[in-house]
């Protein structure tokens, strides 16, 4: 084999794996812009093109053409990728982070806008790093906000879930070094004064064309015009601004209370929902099969997780009833109509989607209404509204019933963004229409089909599932430990043959009892009874005489605590913490990827019984416990800054927090050393060569002998001025001394 093609070979497979960080990384697209000089980018939000993306009014005319062309273009997918198999397990993660800026003299904590400048200066230092310890930096909706996701995948050994927490460190301290020295980033769900007084810098009124808030700037809004006309034209096909409630929670001193037996947090635009940050997951699976079985696995999970995670107690200033975000932005991106809402009447306008009046049960961003694996039909209990055209175009074109029904299902929405001059498209070499439909039905679990090559050499993606419902954590071991863990479970599903399946309306009564306070104690949550294949029925019986008979229908579920799905429950039901143990064990898991990955299950399993807080749980303790809280419901300016301050120390390890973490300490995360020294191997010149030496030889402490590295009490000295250079010479036995006393680190 010849180098050039030794070479190229390599490239792919690095290209390949860097790719397959779409699981992770959402797969960047980069195009130059040279007038916005910004990168372009199809990502979660949608597709970032070239171009100018149209008012409402002037899309419309193009909703019926991108409609049925994404579904044109899933087809050609379909056909030429349908057979693909024994793809590798690749999977990442990707964590959002929020920009914050403090004032200590004050107490005051604000978001600073910098979001795309602190992006683009870490990408500029990415690009010479190596790739295979590196991070990648993404924009999102808010202009606050950046993502970052490892740069290439990790690969499917036992060794890459212990790396997950390493790469999440690393970008971390990689942000941690661009910031401003009155700037934090925690990872937090939501900033606790969202929407409250001059809580952006620099200070811009509420308002504008895009929002039109009465509480937010459009300065919040990332500046690449798609995201303004996004938020423009959710509110336009609604015909009205968005309307999100929260309920309030009730404290001693709520005053809301006095007149209104339920009142509510009250939220009128996409910025409280889009700048809400997450963890999320995504697995390459070995083919199309396996991509859509773990989909439907994994669905049955996400509420269960999201109880799990669950990191949202505070919103606009306020202390809320419930502890997590997914209502919070399900109402924030709600474009139906009042009629598709079931809330009225509303003029049918052929050119949307049912005309704009078909019934609509579920916002954009919401838990699934299907399933997509033919053997899961028998669970589909709720409705599922689906566009009969496109059902029967796919049906007719070999798609199965399911998969016609998911699609068909995804494309009952309009495209709330089109590009002037890029509507018409070559369906067999392009996905944007899809894409443009696909990334804003916003699931809880989300199907990936692979991307077309652009080039012979560009990497192969497979058949993707991405699991979205998770929180993020205030620290990296946590968001690894719940990384691992669902990447753990669905080894096990696979290698054990379980089905955790449950009919959907009981999935989506479980992600309304995740919306309560501490629900991890406090709910119980439907869960099937029987997960193990029916293979082993008989050797169940015989450990577990009063095991029933396997009944499919919702008999054969029954309301769990979380420490009965985590942990078991009696005889018959194992959980899912020890069937990632059992897991382990079977595939020989070596003893040093083990010792990590047993704290992260016993943080699941210690979470799950109660003995750890939900970082919900520890936030509403701490504004409880301070000494400004009023009783009141109301998280002020102090006590937010307190709040943000002590997540930020958490994350960076600065502040130990035994409630959330128990015994395990996080190492500290500092600005320095976060990007690989290279090895150089040119000669220096005599004039520099000299200048080293002299150098070196200068500051060496005479103890040390000559070219010897300073010692750390050398350096003590010289940074409190003791040492000069009429300092007298110390005896070797005095050097020794010093190291017997501590002298080397």
């Amino acid at each position: 084999m010849g180098l050039v093609t030794t070479c190229c070979l390599i490239a792919c497979h690095c290209l390949e794996l860097a790719a397959c960080a779409i699981p992770a990384a959402r797969a960047e697209i980069h195009v130059a812009d040279p007038f916005a000089k910004r990168n372009v980018v199809l990502r979660d939000m949608g597709l970032l093109k070239v171009g100018k993306p149209l008012h409402w009014n002037d899309s419309l005319e193009h909703c019926q053409y991108v409609r049925r062309h994404g579904v044109l273009q899933f087809i050609a997918t379909h056909k030429r990728l349908r057979h693909l198999e024994n793809d590798r397990l690749f999977y990442g993660d990707e964590i959002e982070y929020a920009l914050l800026k403090l004032d200590p003299s004050s107490k005051r904590v604000q978001l600073t806008l910098r979001g795309p400048e602190v992006m683009e200066g870490l990408r500029k230092q990415e690009q010479d790093m190596n790739a295979f310890r590196g991070c990648a930096w993404h924009q999102e909706y808010g202009s606050w906000m950046l993502e970052g996701t490892p740069s290439l995948p990790y690969g499917g050994y036992t060794m890459s879930l212990v790396s997950v927490e390493q790469n999440m460190r690393l970008r971390r301290g990689r942000l941690l070094s661009v910031l401003n020295d009155d700037e934090i980033a925690p990872t937090l769900v939501t900033f606790p004064l969202m929407g409250v007084g001059e809580f952006v810098h620099p200070f811009a009124p509420p308002g504008g064309e895009a929002s039109q808030s009465e509480y937010v700037p459009d300065t919040c809004i990332n500046p690449h015009p798609r995201f303004a006309t996004l938020t423009g034209n959710i509110r336009r096909r609604r015909g009205e601004k968005v309307d999100i409630r929260v309920p309030l929670f009730k404290d001693v001193n709520t005053k809301e209370f006095e007149s209104d037996p339920e009142p509510n947090i009250h939220m009128d635009c996409m910025a409280f929902g889009m700048g809400c940050c997450c963890l999320q997951v995504t697995f390459q699976a070995s083919d199309i099969d396996e991509s859509r079985l773990l989909y439907d696995q994994l669905a049955v999970l996400a509420p269960i997780m999201m109880a799990l995670t669950a990191a949202t107690p505070v919103v606009k200033g306020r202390l809320a009833a419930t502890d997590v975000r997914w209502n919070i932005i399900s109402q924030s991106v709600d474009d139906r109509t009042p009629a598709e809402r079931g809330e009225g009447e509303s003029k049918p306008d052929q050119r949307m989607a049912g005309a704009g009046t078909r019934r609509q049960s579920k916002s954009r961003y919401d838990s699934i209404s299907c399933y997509i694996h033919p053997a899961s039909a028998g669970y589909n209990d709720i409705v599922c509204e689906v566009d009969e055209e496109m059902e029967s175009l796919l049906s007719k074109e070999g798609v199965d019933d399911a998969l016609s029904k998911h699609i068909s299902h995804l494309f009952t929405r309009d495209p709330l963004v089109v590009f002037e001059g890029h509507v018409e498209l070559d369906d067999e070499q392009s996905t944007d229409h899809f894409e443009s439909i696909q990334s804003t039905n916003w699931q809880t679990v989300r199907w990936k089909p692979p991307p077309i090559p652009s080039t012979a050499c560009s990497p192969h993606i497979g058949w993707r599932t991405e699991f979205r419902s998770m929180e993020v954590q205030l620290t990296d071991f946590e968001n690894a430990a719940f990384t691992a863990f669902i990447v753990i479970v669905t080894r096990a599903i696979l290698v054990f043959n379980l089905t955790l399946l449950s009919p959907l309306s009981l999935v989506d009564e479980n992600m309304k009892r995740a919306h309560g306070v501490d629900s991890v104690r406090q709910s119980k949550f439907w869960f099937r009874k029987h997960i193990l294949p029916d293979d082993t029925d008989e050797m169940m019986h015989q450990f577990c005489p009063q095991l029933g008979p396997k009944a499919e229908s919702k008999s054969s579920h029954e309301e769990m605590t979380m420490d009965e799905i985590m942990n078991g429950k009696s005889c018959y039901f194992p959980g899912l913490v020890p069937l990632c143990y059992a897991y382990l064990e079977h595939i020989g898991c070596d003893e040093s990827s083990f010792k990590r990955l047993d704290q992260y299950l016993k943080l699941i399993k210690d979470r799950a019984t109660g003995e750890l807080m939900t970082p919900a749980t520890w936030m509403r303790n701490f504004v409880h416990s301070h000494k400004d809280y009023k009783l009141d419901s109301v998280v002020s300016e102090t006590i937010a800054y307190d709040l943000v301050h002590a997540c930020s120390d958490i994350g960076l390890g600065r502040r130990p927090c035994p409630e959330l973490l128990g015994d395990v300490l996080i190492e500290p995360v500092h600005k320095e050393g976060h990007y690989e020294t290279p090895l150089f191997g040119e000669k220096l010149g005599p004039e520099d060569r000299r200048g080293l030496l002299h150098k070196i030889m200068s500051r060496a402490a005479q103890c040390d002998g000559t070219f010897s590295a300073p010692s750390s009490a050398h350096m003590r000295r010289q940074s409190s001025g003791l040492a000069t250079a009429l300092e007298p010479p110390v005896s070797r036995q005095g050097s020794l001394e010093l190291r017997e006393q501590g002298g080397y680190a």
